[in-house]
């Protein structure tokens, strides 16, 4: 169904008297990449929709919609400049900034750079209308860089147009507003949707202000063919950085910056801009789809790294300054053949993406003055190009569903250095390789089914993993990529009518896993390592409890261990020790209640154990903690209007804990902190044309 559009403060989705009883057989495209049913495919994929992803919460970031999804980690920093860290199965866990090793789209165009590096925050949650979210051997299928698929879809415009206005406020200085108009009919759509978001932070020095556009329209040539053009931009301008903690400034004052970020007032500007084409067209053979997209981004970034750091040669400065274009397009044909008894499906596709950096590193200082953009230290256009035939088949007979892919990514880094008075960096480097999948589906009995699969996958170094992990800071050509084998095994099984449970089992052996080898003033090194072994069970239970309850649960355990000995930094890491911010257990539970069509009323919980902050296990580890969330809403209808607000508490019970760790920091400043409780009330009105 298409989701109509609400102004529950700040919030899309469906309104409280629409909401629709909870379907378990719900179809996705993540993984086979046409539309079918998730409860058949031989692999981990879920589905949140609008509703449960959005309503009664603050929709600026996906942390809010991703706590239901298991072997998922999402650490919200607090910390504008430097996003979300998600990982999943452990895969991107250990990034710096930003989201690695998971591919991010939002309506078939990536979100990830080419070289694997991406952000969540350039995706606008106010118009959403799903997301699907794919673990395991068949994210594979996606290219390198895929230890898991997170892809957002955006509603198209319909009905009777529109238009809203929302505005919200909560603690530390944060308010939002939005406004949006949208509607459409069996010709076209559009959806036009304006945010302006700002906040005092949490810590000190952790002050943000982001502007989000985003407007679509569909177009419906005929009753095949669909057409779909899209713009979105983020402004981000001088959002504050306050850096991690030592244990020791964490106990002293848990809502401070650290002293570096106030000495060189380190922030980050952020100018995003981006074009997409999507079209799909039916023929009597099969169907035709291609996304075409292109856009800019520029960012300058001020780092904290020491002036004495700076005076050696090989040094690139303490301030960022890119300019980024990109581009790309995918094209597939999906088609079936009845074969009588049996069903096969093929779809064979080509993804190409290209992303060019004008960068510059400049000094962070002029004369005695910290913090302002001194001399040029580093010029350098880098280029990063991707390209990747794929073929995926998908063959039904009778309970047995059988699913094969194969993909051949390459991916080619080109570094062309015009600042030679600290050498020459210039060079460049391609990683190939081929990642099969295999995946077969039984239906034990009308209600129970089970499955298994297998895959191989890559994961090549980023850009910024690349630029100082050679010898003396330069360039890392020498860096491997990672390469895994996953073996998952599960079962999916209806309990009720509205009940719901999957349950998977995995391993994952990589060799060459990309580790930090040191990390210091925002700068960090890596190194391959020798092997790494990840075992784990993902269990998720969904239950429409009766017409007014609803619940979710979701668990995972995983063990996450270096398999090998290696070097690192002069220091031996040993065969055994955990993979740094990788929690072994995580439980996320959710319970709604809705006894009136005008209010419902939420509970959330979330339990995380210790993680791990770097390789040797020596240092404090960040300890676990349990989160409680409260959220109650409200809906008014006065002819064409309807009026809507909310009142949400996070972390109800005034719990201290450390929200995300950055992994393997050379000064020991692992931490940040999660915010205390915290309050969050909004309003908002609607207005619907005839």
């Amino acid at each position: 169904m298409r989701f109509k559009l609400t102004c529950i403060a700040l919030l899309p989705g469906l309104t409280l008297a629409e909401q629709t009883p909870y379907e378990i057989d719900e179809l996705v495209i993540t993984g086979s990449r046409y539309e079918a049913s998730g409860w058949q495919l031989p692999f981990s994929v879920n589905r949140i929709d609008a509703e449960q992803a959005t309503l009664g919460k603050p929709g600026v970031n996906l942390s809010e919609a991703l706590g239901s999804v298991p072997g998922l980690v999402v650490q919200n920093r607090q910390n504008y400049a430097q996003d979300l860290q998600i990982s999943s199965r452990g895969f991107g866990a250990r990034s710096a900034f930003g989201i690695r090793g998971i591919k991010l789209l939002a309506d078939g165009v990536p979100l990830s750079n080419p070289d694997g590096q991406g952000q969540a925050a350039t995706f606008d949650l106010d118009t959403l209308e799903r997301i699907e979210v794919l673990r395991g051997p068949f994210a594979s299928v996606y290219g390198s860089n895929s230890g898991g698929v997170i892809q957002l879809f955006s509603r198209d415009g319909e009905g009777p147009p529109k238009v809203s206005l929302d505005t919200s406020q909560a603690a530390y200085g944060t308010s939002r507003t939005r406004v949006a108009a949208e509607g459409g009919n069996d010709k076209a759509g559009f959806i036009i949707n304006r945010s302006h978001f700002e906040t005092d932070g949490y810590r000190d020095h952790s002050g943000a202000i982001l502007d989000k556009t985003f407007a679509k329209l569909t177009l419906y040539p005929d009753d095949l063919s669909k057409l779909s053009l899209s713009f979105s931009e983020l402004d981000q301008n001088g959002t504050q950085d306050p850096q991690g903690l030592t244990w020791q400034q964490v106990q002293s004052d848990r809502r401070s910056a650290a002293p570096s970020a106030l000495l060189f007032n380190t922030r980050k500007t952020v100018d995003h801009r981006q074009f997409a084409l999507n079209y799909e067209r039916s023929f009597a053979a099969g169907t035709w789809q291609s996304t075409l997209y292109s856009g800019t981004r520029r960012v300058i970034q001020y780092q904290s790294i020491p002036v004495a750091a700076q005076t050696p040669a090989s040094q690139s400065g303490g301030v960022i300054d890119f300019e980024r274009r990109f581009h790309g397009i995918g094209n597939r044909w999906i088609q079936s053949f009845d074969l009588g008894s049996s069903l096969l499906t093929v779809t064979t596709g080509l993804d190409y993406d290209y992303s060019r950096d004008d960068r510059q590193g400049y000094e962070n200082f002029v004369g005695d003055t910290l913090g302002v953009k001194g001399d040029l230290r580093r010029d350098e256009r880098n280029e990063v190009t991707s390209l990747s035939p794929y073929v995926q088949a998908a063959w039904q007979l009778g309970k047995l569903d059988l699913q094969a892919g194969l993909r051949h990514s390459q991916v080619e880094f080109d570094v062309d250095d015009r600042f030679l008075s600290n050498g020459d960096d210039s060079g460049s480097v391609t990683y190939r390789e081929l990642t099969p999948t295999l995946g077969a589906s039984y239906a034990l009995l009308q209600d129970l089914n089970a499955y298994a699969s297998w895959g191989k996958g890559v994961e090549t170094p980023t850009l910024n993993e690349l630029s100082y992990s050679g010898p003396g800071n330069s360039f890392g050509f020498d860096l491997r990529p990672a390469t895994s084998e996953q073996i998952e095994i599960g079962l999916k099984a209806r309990l009720a009518d509205a009940t719901s449970l999957q349950l998977a089992l995995f391993q994952i052996d990589t060799d060459d896993e990309l580790v930090v080898e040191s990390a210091s003033g925002g700068r960090s090194r890596f190194q391959n390592a020798a092997k790494t072994r990840r075992r784990g069970v993902e269990l998720a239970l969904q239950s429409q409890l009766s017409e007014t309850l609803r619940a979710n649960l979701a668990y995972t355990q995983i063990d996450a261990t270096y398999s090998k000995d290696f070097t690192s930094n002069g220091r031996l890491i040993e065969s055994g020790n955990h993979l740094p911010g990788i929690p072994a257990r995580s439980l996320y539970g959710e319970l709604a209640w809705q006894p009136l069509g005008w209010f419902s009323t939420a509970v959330e919980g979330l339990y995380r154990s210790k993680l791990y902050v770097e390789d040797s296990n020596s240092a404090k580890a960040a300890p676990s903690y349990a989160l409680f969330n409260w959220q109650a809403r409200f809906e008014q209808k006065a002819g064409a209007l309807t009026f809507n607000q909310v009142l949400r508490i996070d972390n109800l019970l005034d719990r201290e804990y450390i929200g995300s760790v950055i992994v393997g920091d050379g000064n020991g400043r692992y931490y940040e902190p999660g915010p205390e409780r915290a309050w969050y009330v909004g309003a908002g009105v609607q207005y619907q044309f005839d």
